[in-house]
């Protein structure tokens, strides 16, 4: 992958009253999230392409409807970082082509179906294990 953005959307209510002393309040009352990727299908010299396995369920993901398009993703960084987590999405939009010399550029969308669970980074834990 070369490019990969996950990003929130709050829903927020006004839920200020008169006592505070003319000072609004928002609440979150419903948040969603969302996951935008985009890379490039790598070749070999091997005469039969092998996808990766993750790319082909995307990829298989985004041409059903309702909710056997839903799957469930993890991500995580890979710099050391805890930042990891898991969650169900559906797949909007795989889109892939380009040039002829292009090296098949790929993107999609996951939107979330509720809440991503915060999971143990299994980079970390490998390089742990690995000391």
């Amino acid at each position: 992958m070369t490019s990969f953005t996950e990003t929130t959307d709050d829903n927020t209510e006004d839920d200020g009253d008169f006592d505070s002393d003319g000072w609004g309040s928002t609440v979150v009352t419903q948040r969603t999230w969302s996951i935008e990727a985009e890379g490039k299908r790598k070749r070999t010299d091997a005469q039969a392409f092998t996808p990766d396995p993750g790319q082909e369920s995307i990829r298989k993901a985004g041409r059903v409807v309702g909710f056997s398009a839903n799957i469930r993703v993890r991500w995580y960084r890979r710099d050391g970082s805890p930042d990891a987590y898991e969650g169900t999405a559906t797949v909007s939009g795989f889109t892939k082509g380009g040039a002829v010399t292009d090296l098949e550029p790929f993107n999609f969308t996951l939107n979330g179906q509720g809440a991503p669970v915060e999971i143990p980074n299994p980079s970390v834990q490998q390089d742990a294990t690995n000391t």
